[in-house]
């Protein structure tokens, strides 16, 4: 029986047989498209560079008109080079971007070093909840830094014209109401010359230098007003703003029996805590008297601050009553009693922001007021009370809320009126 035919020994592999070693190759294997070489690829010729046409140099015209922007920081890089390159050849286009320069200088609002009067007030909260400052400001001289400060802000944008922009101070003197006019320059500068009391009480420079006149918060004003025959001009900002920080940061690190040092206005005396209340009082009554006069609105005090102000003006109501009483200006004293025995009081409320109650000894400054001997009522809003204790408005202007002895009434509001001064 014949076996299987052999495949042809070729030096292929066939499907399923086995594994072959490929002999020589023959003419045939061109023949099989296995084997056929592979297409060599075409050339890809490369691009041609695009030669870039030459761009011409500006011309004096375009360099000239690019001045504006380039005062401004406002061109390209390569306008800025071709800028200046051009300075370097043309004097009358440098000479114009110098101007320009100065005049951008101008452009360019002043940067406060002061904070936001809001935003100050809150970061300090925060971080005072958080880690008490080693030398806070005393309770009773932040009244005056933040009155301070929110007067600062609202010159800092001021122009010359508006610095010598006309205002009208008001305060009341015996039964009439007294005013002069000055200009904004002359308010920062009353209160540069008022504010030096207290600086020279706490053994700082007076503003006023050492011809200085002896006298009080009028003697000093007019004393300022009239050391030149030139008016005032915005140049008094910087003083006043560095006595004002000056004040506050001696305070801060002198401890805390400095509050009852006595600063001397004169006529009169006050603890230095007092008197720094009655500075923050006098610098927001003043800034009210600024933006009413350039047409520009400005808030109160906060309550808190307000509070302070009404309540040291309630601590000064029996003296003021007492002046006016010897001058014969206020009704007798109908009853005297011993230094620190209950006498005649009138309840004085104080309705809004910073409002409260305060009890008013009427016959003498040494009673000690009483509920029990309560004689009258007023009631009154905190702006409005304020503005009467400055001299604002007069007492039969004040809208009051009254009740009781009719002249213990007037006298109160009368003294009131006459805690107001230049």
């Amino acid at each position: 029986m014949n076996g299987p035919a052999e495949s042809p020994d070729d030096g292929y592999q066939r499907p399923g047989g086995p594994a072959r070693i490929p002999g020589p190759r023959g003419p045939a294997d061109d023949l099989d498209p296995r084997h056929a070489p592979q297409p060599v690829p075409e050339p890809v010729p490369e691009p041609v560079p695009t030669p870039t046409p030459s761009v011409p140099p500006p011309t004096h015209a375009v360099l000239k008109s690019l001045l504006g922007a380039w005062a401004l920081a406002a061109c390209s890089a390569e306008e800025t080079q071709a800028v200046e390159d051009h300075l370097t050849e043309c004097a009358p286009c440098a000479e114009e971007a110098l101007r320009l320069r100065d005049a951008v200088g101008l452009l360019h609002p002043e940067e406060s070093l002061d904070l936001k009067p809001l935003l100050r007030s809150r970061v300090l909260e925060d971080c005072l909840g958080k880690r008490p400052a080693r030398i806070p400001v005393p309770a009773w001289a932040t009244p005056y830094d933040t009155e301070t400060a929110r007067l600062d802000a609202l010159l800092r944008d001021f122009g010359d014209s508006e610095w010598h922009t006309p205002v009208r101070l008001k305060w009341f003197e015996e039964e009439r109401r007294q005013s002069h006019r000055t200009t904004v320059a002359g308010v920062i500068g009353h209160l540069l010359s008022v504010d030096g009391i207290v600086a020279t009480a706490l053994g700082l420079d007076d503003p006023l230098g050492p011809q200085a006149p002896v006298g009080g918060p009028g003697v000093r004003t007019e004393h300022f007003w009239s050391s030149s025959p030139y008016p005032t001009t915005r140049k008094v900002r910087e003083p006043w703003r560095e006595q004002g920080h000056t004040l506050v940061r001696t305070v801060s690190f002198a401890g805390r029996g400095v509050a009852e040092l006595a600063v001397d206005y004169g006529s009169f005396a006050l603890p230095l805590g007092d008197a720094f209340l009655e500075r923050a009082f006098e610098c927001w009554v003043h800034a009210w008297d600024i933006a009413e006069a350039v047409d520009y609105p400005y808030d109160p005090p906060s309550g808190p601050h307000m509070h302070r102000m009404i309540d040291l003006a309630a601590r000064l109501l029996p003296a003021a009553l007492a002046v006016r009483r010897r001058a014969g200006l206020a009704a007798p004293a109908r009853g005297l009693v011993a230094a620190g025995a209950p006498g005649r009081t009138l309840h004085l409320e104080i309705e809004g922001a910073g409002g409260g109650g305060w009890d008013i000894a009427l016959d003498s400054p040494a009673a000690r007021p009483s509920p029990d001997h309560t004689v009258a009522r007023i009631a009154l809003d905190g702006a409005e009370f304020c503005q009467l204790a400055a001299g604002h408005i007069s007492p039969e202007e004040a809208a009051v809320g009254q009740h009781g002895d009719r002249e213990a009434i007037r006298d109160v509001l009368f003294a009131a009126a006459s805690l107001s001064r230049l």
